[in-house]
């Protein structure tokens, strides 16, 4: 478990990734990715803390030498951050569209041909509301006979539109494959954690080194002016 610090923003403590409602040992595998990002930008900003403390006691440092190595350290830390945090949010990305395709792939039926008609025109017949809650209550009790006869076809065989096909299939994959849905209900969550609180790591860095960047630049470029003059002079 990573140390709290009152000088980082919780919210790019790694436990934030463990607080969400799906983390377990289930979805561990897919999670723990998000939470060494996290853990690597908390430690991160701590680091640039520590460094910046450490910079104060250097007696051949004035206020700007102590800011320009401190930032040149933020702006290292920074940019693995920001690439770790890249790397993960891609592979949720892809992670995401892989289960969504697993869960609205179409419906093979299960019943012979003969049954599987006769299941569809007695559906058919019925009146909306009817047809619904019937298919509803099929996929309550896991008739897969009876729902994947309903699905596994066009639906106007059944009397449904595409949209409603589409929803009821989404729906069965959820009811028959339970942990693959809890996966992409992690996964996206700990992308939105991600696109939300990543974020925040800027402002910490910039919290971290106790200047902005302009600023940081700023002196970094005076330095380098500065420092010419000796190396002409030498010339």
């Amino acid at each position: 478990m990573s140390e709290v610090s009152t000088k980082v923003s919780p919210s790019l403590h790694p436990d934030t990734v463990k607080a969400l409602p799906d983390y377990d040992d289930d979805t561990l595998p897919v999670l723990a990715p998000t939470v060494t990002a996290f853990d690597t930008a908390y430690q991160a900003v701590i680091a640039v803390h520590t460094a910046r403390e450490a910079a104060k006691t250097n007696p051949t440092w004035n206020e700007a030498q102590q800011v320009i190595h401190t930032d040149d350290l933020a702006r290292r830390k920074l940019e693995h951050v920001t690439k770790t945090f890249d790397s993960v949010r891609s592979n949720l990305v892809k992670g995401i569209e892989h289960i969504e395709a697993e869960l609205t792939a179409p419906v093979t039926a299960k019943a012979a041909v003969t049954v599987a008609t006769e299941i569809r025109a007695f559906v058919r017949d019925m009146d909306t509301p009817k047809r619904h809650q019937f298919i509803q209550d099929a996929m309550d009790n896991g008739d897969e006979q009876t729902v994947s006869s309903l699905l596994g076809a066009p639906p106007y065989l059944s009397g449904l539109t595409t949209e409603f096909q589409a929803t009821y299939t989404r729906m069965w994959r959820e009811k028959t494959a339970p942990g693959m849905a809890k996966r992409l209900r992690a996964m996206t969550a700990a992308k939105e954690m991600i696109e939300r609180n990543a974020p925040i790591v800027f402002s910490s860095m910039e919290k971290a080194v106790g200047a902005p960047p302009h600023k940081a630049k700023a002196l970094r470029e005076a330095k380098t002016a500065a420092e010419k003059h000796f190396v002409m002079g030498s010339a």
